[in-house]
């Protein structure tokens, strides 16, 4: 069913607030989610929406939570989260860093108390908006074994990349550390199918194909294999130690009804090229890497694709299931 952009984005405000978000939590994170919806990222649009208010309902987030400033040195930051919804921190964040590298030509903040902040190359549109190049990291509860082992101690650990071009949008590189998302295994066990070696790990550390295993006692393969694993690691250093967040384990999976507040720790950064080579050099070398790209006509630029299905979508609106739609329309009237 297509839906209009802004009808969606209210129909997610009312639900997140009747689940106990404050206003200005429902509406930081409706907004991310519709703009997931229009970038044709449906995983993380709408659909999260009754995700986030079975956080809130069962106190794995606090609706009323007011993220507070808790360091604060030169071109870096540390935003407490207060473990509400991480949209309103993450929009904090990103000013941050755009204030900072302006002023010392980087800047770094990071994020403690959190939990799932969506699509880290929407975070990070200001950035490229802003002429910045950026970069955004989280953890997440723990999916990747360390090279070698058999419990899962890292998580799927996404990161993302945006660099500004002179002309046209900027190059977005947005990916996670799994060979393949989580929700793929789950489906392929509802169905009761067999998955791909090379998706996952078993209990022993061994490859797997069964879903039912790898998602009840097993493990996510890493991309890259022992190079995809040392990525996780950094990346989970990153995240926990410099902001004090939580590691993997000590985060309950976000698929689980139950559980502890996840407590993870995401962070961004943004640089100004004018502080470096300086923007005419940059943006003459970002050309060149682009057009000797696309002089092989089966290359497709990182991230255009999502611009292409935004585009389309400020017109056309989104398709929404309706299931889903009927299930947020539910949530926000507050008969479930």
């Amino acid at each position: 069913m297509k839906k209009d952009t802004q009808a969606l984005f209210q129909l997610a405000v009312a639900a997140l607030e009747r689940a106990g978000a404050n206003a200005r939590m429902a509406h930081a994170t409706a907004r991310h989610l519709v703009a997931a919806e229009e970038q044709g990222l449906a995983t993380h649009g709408m659909s999260r929406v009754p995700f986030y208010c079975g956080m809130l309902r069962k106190g794995r987030a606090d609706g009323a939570a007011e993220p507070r400033l808790v360091a604060d040195r030169g071109a870096v930051c540390l935003i407490d989260n207060a473990d509400g919804l991480p949209y309103v921190s993450a929009q904090w964040a990103i000013e941050e860093v755009m204030q900072r590298a302006r002023r010392n030509g980087i800047g770094f903040a990071g994020i403690r108390n959190s939990a799932h902040v969506g699509v880290l190359g929407i975070h990070l549109a200001p950035v490229a908006e802003a002429q910045l190049v950026g970069f955004a990291f989280t953890n997440s509860p723990a999916a990747i074994p360390p090279w070698g082992g058999k419990k899962p101690l890292f998580g799927t650990n996404p990161v993302a990349a945006a660099f500004p071009r002179r002309e046209g949008a900027p190059l977005v590189i947005d990916l996670a550390l799994t060979t393949v998302v989580r929700g793929r295994i789950m489906m392929a066990a509802r169905k009761g199918e067999r998955i791909p070696e090379g998706w996952a790990l078993d209990r022993h550390g061994k490859p797997t194909t069964d879903p039912k295993e790898a998602i009840e006692h097993g493990s996510l393969f890493p991309i890259g294999g022992v190079k995809g694993a040392m990525l996780a690691l950094m990346f989970e250093l990153i995240c926990a130690s410099l902001t004090g967040a939580a590691i993997g384990p000590e985060a309950d999976s976000f698929f689980s009804e139950e559980g502890n507040r996840p407590r993870i720790g995401q962070a961004f950064i943004a640089i100004d090229p004018s502080a470096l080579a300086g923007m005419e050099r940059y943006f003459e070398r970002v050309d060149t890497v682009v057009s000797t790209m696309l002089a092989d006509p089966e290359v497709r630029l990182p991230g255009a694709r999502r611009f292409a299905a935004e585009k389309a979508a400020h017109t056309q609106g989104v398709e929404i299931p309706e299931d889903l739609l009927a299930q947020i329309e539910k949530l926000a009237s507050g008969k479930t």
